[in-house]
């Protein structure tokens, strides 16, 4: 099972109002390109996200089903994405004073992805939901009222030297980095 970890400038509602609007999905999570039909009754156990995967002209539609449903701390979803399979993610959110602490779990649980090598696959898993955290921060703190110019967005900004956004890193934050690492080891520890 892969586990990422992220502290965001933000609260946790901030944090389940972008999860509570199904039509972001695709904004913050990596690998779905678009949003065909949200039901009415999302983000509650048993409603569906209708969304599709890849890019035109290879799209493949599916769906998320949510299972679980607890805000301000707890969302779980079985995510399909066929042909690969299908996964059961958690994402568990935390205060941590002014912040919040956001951790995503992926699993395997049906298709041919099961089959990949754990190693590989919590590899993949690592990268993916990286990148997936750093987008939802992106959604949650720039929704929530400003508190500080902390933001995800107002940081990489800063370390960019042409003010481009983009630094000369691979685009992590080695102190996010410190951070999210210390924040995992408390975590395992308090489990």
């Amino acid at each position: 099972m892969s586990r990422n970890v992220r502290v965001l400038r933000c609260a946790p509602e901030d944090v389940f109002e972008v999860l509570s609007d199904g039509w972001l999905y695709p904004s913050w999570v990596v690998g779905a390109s678009r949003m065909r039909q949200v039901d009415e009754i999302w983000p509650h156990p048993g409603a569906r996200l209708h969304h599709s995967f890849g890019v035109w002209p290879v799209l493949i539609n599916d769906k998320t089903v949510v299972e679980a449903f607890d805000p301000p701390h707890t969302m779980q979803m079985r995510a399909r994405g066929w042909p690969v399979g299908e996964a059961l993610v958690t994402i568990h959110v935390k205060a941590r004073g002014d912040e919040t602490v956001v951790r995503i779990q992926e699993e395997p649980i049906a298709g041919p992805a099961r089959l990949v090598p754990r190693p590989i696959m919590d590899a993949v898993l690592l990268w993916r939901n990286a990148e997936t955290l750093h987008r939802l921060a992106y959604l949650a703190e720039g929704r929530a009222v400003v508190r500080s110019s902390n933001t995800t967005a107002d940081r990489e900004q800063a370390e960019a030297p042409d003010g481009s956004g983009m630094s000369d890193s691979d685009g992590s934050d080695a102190s996010q980095t410190q951070t999210e690492s210390r924040v995992s080891d408390q975590e395992t520890r308090e489990s």
